[in-house]
């Protein structure tokens, strides 16, 4: 199935006899809790889910936001309403990245009908409501392994036989600046794709004919081994939906440049090239 959804067609869903569970994921890298955010106004029967304390397991090894521990995610994730036999829709604030990470870790955990709300809450113009959700539990058991994962070793093996994909800032990628991790650079063999550049003004996804000819420009076609990592793979999940929209499968770094930049034995390249 599409791996997003627009606001015209979620509208219809939700009035049909298949309505999709709805979670609300805004999130802020080191901003504030968004919950309140979600209280005062969020998709009808949308129930919110803390990237850092639901999608992620704790800062650490492994990266900042490394992969949830599978049983406390399923907990969550039926907590939320999500069951095995009813499609899924993850939406944020806009940018897109958090509710990519959710449809990511759904999608990889087996979950079958996961799409994101393309443009994110900006794009609905529907009713809202305020205060907290209280669905009905859901059935959903994660069975991990559904979509490919990389950890560096694998990282660095698709950087050298097939294209890994750099989905942060291009300043990050070249070693201009890092304002997060212990060093700047990337991965040697890296090819710098900023996620940035997958969307419009308006936050919402280029034509997956765009798309696919961005990516094909990076070397990233249908049937090549490709695999995307970021920060901590947040903005990577969401360079893996756009791919998934263009027609290309690719594998996700989740510890990404949090987990490779903190072993200082990992070479690092630096400059605008691979190398």
């Amino acid at each position: 199935m599409n791996a997003i959804i627009s606001a015209t067609a979620l509208a219809g869903e939700l009035q049909g006899p298949r309505p999709p569970v709805l979670l609300d994921v805004r999130w802020q890298l080191g901003g504030p809790d968004q919950r309140p955010a979600y209280l005062a106004g969020h998709l009808p029967g949308a129930v919110y889910v803390d990237l850092d304390g639901e999608l992620a397991g704790a800062s650490g090894e492994g990266g900042r936001h490394p992969l949830p521990d599978v049983e406390a995610f399923g907990a969550a994730m039926r907590a939320a309403g999500v069951a095995a036999g009813r499609p899924v829709v993850t939406y944020d604030g806009g940018q897109g990245w958090a509710a990519a990470r959710a449809w990511w870790l759904l999608r990889w955990a087996g979950h079958p009908e996961v799409r994101v709300l393309d443009g994110g809450l900006g794009a609905w113009d529907g009713p809202l409501e305020t205060g907290e959700a209280a669905p009905e539990p859901g059935d959903f058991t994660p069975e991990p392994g559904r979509l490919e994962l990389l950890d560096a070793d694998g990282a660095a093996a698709l950087a050298a036989s097939g294209v890994l994909l750099d989905a942060r800032a291009a300043e990050r990628y070249r070693g201009d600046v890092e304002p997060i991790d212990r060093v700047g650079g990337h991965i040697p063999g890296a090819v710098s794709a900023p996620t940035t550049e997958n969307t419009g003004e308006d936050g919402r996804l280029r034509p997956a004919a765009e798309l696919a000819g961005r990516f094909a420009a990076l070397g990233a076609n249908p049937g090549t081994k490709v695999g995307v990592y970021c920060g901590s793979g947040v903005s990577g999940a969401h360079e893996v939906l756009a791919l998934a929209v263009a027609g290309v499968d690719a594998a996700l770094y989740v510890g990404s440049w949090s987990d490779w930049s903190a072993d200082p034995a990992r070479p690092v390249a630096t400059g605008p090239q691979p190398g």
